[in-house]
């Protein structure tokens, strides 16, 4: 974050109530389509991200978990996470170390960020990568994965700039 940076709301308010709830509906009736088991440590991690306002460093889940219970040893949140990325109901920032919750549809998506440097909000949008696959087929090659980061200002840190 930036020297002159300044605090707001990242815009990005948690699930609580009714959402939560049928986000947690949701990803349980997609794990039993898939025949997945949606455990109780994956159903806290899940929980966890989708109530954050923001990213949530893997530590910062390892903390959080123990509110409502027993502390996670790391191997227990790392795991889940794990999980929560295959299944497509979280995604990892990369350059910030962080996790963020999916949609959670059961339909698979390339995911691209926007990260704001000032206030550390990331939004999740969908790119159109269609011409770059068409070009690593082209190549050979067939793309399993994408994540796109984009760096810069959001328009609360734009505005104050």
């Amino acid at each position: 974050m930036g020297a002159e940076c300044h605090h707001h709301e990242s815009g990005q308010p948690g699930l609580e109530g009714e959402a939560l709830a049928f986000a947690m509906q949701a990803a349980q009736l997609h794990c039993e389509r898939t025949r997945e088991r949606l455990t109780p440590p994956r159903r806290r991690v899940l929980e966890l991200l989708l109530e954050a306002k923001g990213p949530m460093k893997a530590y910062d889940l390892i903390a959080a978990y123990g509110a409502h219970g027993e502390p996670a040893k790391p191997p227990t949140v790392y795991r889940a996470l794990e999980f929560l990325e295959r299944l497509g109901f979280a995604h990892r920032i990369e350059s910030l170390n962080a996790y963020v919750p999916c949609r959670i549809e059961g339909a698979g998506h390339r995911a691209a960020f926007l990260i704001c440097e000032c206030c550390g909000a990331a939004q999740e949008f969908e790119p159109d990568f269609a011409p770059q696959f068409a070009a690593a087929e082209v190549a050979g090659y067939a793309v399993r994965t994408v994540t796109l980061e984009a760096r810069g200002l959001c328009p609360a840190c734009r505005e104050h700039a």
